[in-house]
């Protein structure tokens, strides 16, 4: 799951504060929300089914002083309430809820052990992890010896929050650092630091990969637990963050902007008007324009009420919001060479449908041009791309995914060029989803197993 967490002390409005920042982090998940709030020693948690101004308008939040929260976009377990986060325990350490982002990709191995001891009332990792470091922290009697061994014993990506009932608020980012993970004053701990600007808190930086950061008793502890080179994930860049966020140090608009002017020089071709489809390909539109000439239009209007189709958990769900999201403006695209800016395809129905608004709207021509290159191997770290019979560049040339797009060209960013804009070298990313070779062992096993068939037997 690459959804959106958020842990913080506020001496007053706790609840508040975290609805808030949980507004700021809605675009990394749309399905379920969730916060859990420590008072007088007992962790209360309300959750469900929902947007966070739908959801908290409704519940009465309990305040106290430390809190976690949570917004669901989901890659594993279902779009209900039973998988919606927080998770909570009612013990060790007087209860333990964890807010938790990525996949862990042992996840079947890891329930069927745990299952013995532990009942299990959802199919998300979340809860797996939780009732992991549960039976690690009794095990051990301390809750960082606990964490040192999920290090171990996970395979797959997690960035994490903890509230405890007696020993705090803890966050640790896995030793890869697949998903991002921030942090500054109060203390405050996010996925993205748009939190800590919309709260109005000191933005510190990033929890390092393999760091654990514990705050009790008015101190900070932090540990670096394991050391790795970093496998930061580029879609977060390319397309999940905010683009006023800054995460692994990098701005995310900055990076948006190079990956349009690497784009333009692949391949210049005559154009009248730079389309961006909205609204994170905007930016790399920007940078295509600046490079190009070319000028920007905002030729498909978006719907403000509809949110982001990618991360909505059906496709058919995916393909009516498209319909309703997006609107083309007729006379500024009618009798127009178009070149459309788009972040990504992935299974290309969402782009299909966009065309054939263009077309329909009077488009002389459509030039497709991707800020990502080809998706052609699934995701097992957090990003719902995880068959591979789904994803159309693996399965057809540029060609063929022209016809079936029904644009006049296609060109993709190139590797290297997406590696040049993030700004990190290739090896402290994670490109399996473009390569199909992947940073962790059973992720390497299981592709393998589906290049087979087997996997979906």
């Amino acid at each position: 799951m690459s959804c959106g967490i958020i842990g913080l002390l506020s001496r007053r409005n706790i609840a508040r504060n975290i609805y808030f920042g949980l507004l700021a982090l809605q675009h990394r998940g749309q399905e379920s929300a969730g916060i859990s709030i420590l008072k007088n020693g007992k962790i209360h948690t309300k959750k469900g089914v929902g947007l966070v101004s739908d959801l908290f308008s409704k519940h009465q939040i309990e305040n106290g002083e430390l809190g976690i929260g949570h917004v669901r976009y989901s890659t594993t377990g279902t779009s209900s309430e039973r998988d919606a986060q927080p998770f909570q325990v009612d013990s060790p350490l007087g209860g333990i809820a964890i807010s938790h982002n990525g996949n862990v990709v042992n996840l079947i191995e890891l329930r069927r052990e745990l299952s013995r001891d532990f009942p299990f009332e959802s199919g998300c990792d979340a809860e797996v992890l939780l009732k992991l470091l549960a039976r690690e922290v009794s095990e051990e009697g301390d809750l960082i010896e606990g964490i040192k061994n999920i290090y171990d014993l996970v395979d797959g990506s997690f960035s994490d929050v903890l509230l405890t009932g007696n020993e705090g608020l803890v966050a640790f980012r896995d030793a890869l650092g697949f998903r991002p993970l921030v942090w500054g004053s109060g203390p405050t701990f996010s996925s993205e630091s748009v939190v800590h600007d919309v709260l109005g808190r000191e933005f510190y930086g990033d929890v390092n990969p393999g760091e654990v950061i514990l705050f009790r008793d008015d101190t900070i502890e932090r540990e670096r637990i394991k050391r790795k080179k970093s496998k930061f994930c580029m879609f977060e860049y390319v397309y999940f963050s905010r683009p006023d966020s800054i995460i692994n140090g990098k701005l995310v608009y900055s990076v948006r902007l190079k990956l349009g002017e690497e784009l333009a020089r692949i391949e210049e071709h005559e154009g009248d008007i730079v389309v961006p489809v909205p609204d994170s390909s905007r930016t790399a539109a920007e940078g295509y324009s600046n490079y190009t000439g070319i000028p920007v239009v905002e030729g498909l209007i978006k719907n403000r009420y509809v949110g982001r189709t990618f991360i909505m958990p059906t496709q058919e769900e995916r393909e009516i919001y498209t319909q309703l999201k997006l609107n083309p403006v007729r006379s500024l695209v009618r009798n127009r060479r178009v070149i459309l800016i788009d972040d990504s395809i992935v299974r290309g129905t969402t782009s299909r449908r966009i065309v054939s608004l263009l077309r329909k709207a009077g488009a002389k021509e459509i030039h497709l041009r991707i800020s990502c290159p080809p998706i052609v191997s699934p995701c097992f770290y957090g990003i719902d791309m995880a068959n591979k019979r789904e994803l159309i560049a693996a399965n057809h040339s540029i060609d063929e995914i022209e016809k079936i797009l029904g644009v006049d060209s296609l060109i993709y960013q190139s590797i290297d060029g997406l590696v040049r804009a993030i700004g990190f070298n290739k090896e402290e990313l994670c490109l399996g989803c473009l390569t199909g070779r992947y940073p962790t062992p059973l992720a390497n096993e299981l592709v393998k197993v589906e290049k087979s068939g087997r996997l979906w037997e």
